[in-house]
């Protein structure tokens, strides 16, 4: 037999599970792994390392941090209302130690763009990118986002970005409902402080915090509603997907397309 012959029978046994080659003498293999147990116990155990190095301990929680979540969410609603201008705002919130991911986070991202513009967009939380430069929107999501808004003629220096959360929770996870009940107060009076005349809501957890609505993004998008704020005035608000959702679903951009498109016809006074 040649030697691709042989070859095949071995590639046919190797896809068929064989692992093993046999003898003809016959093993216990029973016997031979008790042997090879017994050996490991008759072994010297290994000296122990030395003492351990002291642990450090974890650094404390702030004070602000340290109370009832209740009181800190209070505690949050009124340095948020303090704020008269947005760089009060910014600067308040930077020295605000009650919402705990500030202890892990490298910046505050609170955000970008042009305030005085017409459009406001408010996504969830940062990321690793927008942690490391300390502004919104500045990944692989926020490039699709800038290519998103050119298509409809805007760009950053005619909106206005933020997220609900301004400080990246660690690995990206999801904000915890305690987390974004301390932040919050300090989104809505940011959107105060902002007036814009439209609000888009990047993604189901901008919609649900900002609009109070339960429905998935996928039900509610591409629809106008109103988001009221404190005196009473109502700004028209568009739920849309994220666009780093958008990156994941590539076929769903189409949608994403259609609801910047709405935008584009709301800010001619088409709609």
């Amino acid at each position: 037999m040649d030697l691709d012959a042989w070859r095949a029978i071995l590639d046919f046994q190797v896809e068929a599970g064989v692992d093993l080659a046999l003898d003809e003498t016959p093993h216990d293999r029973f016997a031979l792994a008790a042997a090879q147990a017994r050996k490991q116990a008759e072994e010297p155990k290994p000296r122990t390392a030395g003492p351990r190095e002291p642990v450090t301990p974890a650094r404390p929680l702030p004070r602000e941090a340290a109370g009832a979540p209740e009181d800190v969410a209070s505690l949050a609603r009124e340095r948020a209302a303090a704020a008269e201008t947005l760089e009060e705002l910014e600067a308040i919130l930077a020295e605000f130690d009650g919402c705990t991911l500030k202890l892990s986070a490298k910046n505050l991202a609170f955000s970008d763009g042009n305030p005085a513009g017409r459009v406001m967009l408010v996504g969830e939380a940062p990321g690793a990118e927008e942690d490391r430069i300390g502004k919104p929107f500045r990944g692989r999501s926020g490039q699709l986002l800038d290519r998103m808004l050119e298509a409809i003629g805007l760009d950053r220096n005619s909106v206005y970005v933020a997220n609900v959360v301004p400080w990246r929770p660690p690995g990206n996870r999801t904000p915890t409902p305690q987390e974004i009940a301390i932040c919050r107060p300090f989104i809505e009076r940011q959107i105060e402080l902002a007036a814009p005349e439209f609000l888009v809501c990047l993604g189901g957890p901008a919609t649900s915090n900002l609009l109070g609505i339960k429905d998935g993004i996928l039900k509610v998008r591409g629809r106008w509603f109103g988001y009221s704020m404190r005196d009473g005035c109502e700004i028209r608000a568009l739920p849309t997907l994220h666009p780093a959702y958008l990156l994941r679903q590539p076929l769903q951009k189409r949608l994403g397309w259609r609801d910047f498109r709405l935008l584009r016809r709301a800010l001619d006074g088409e709609v």
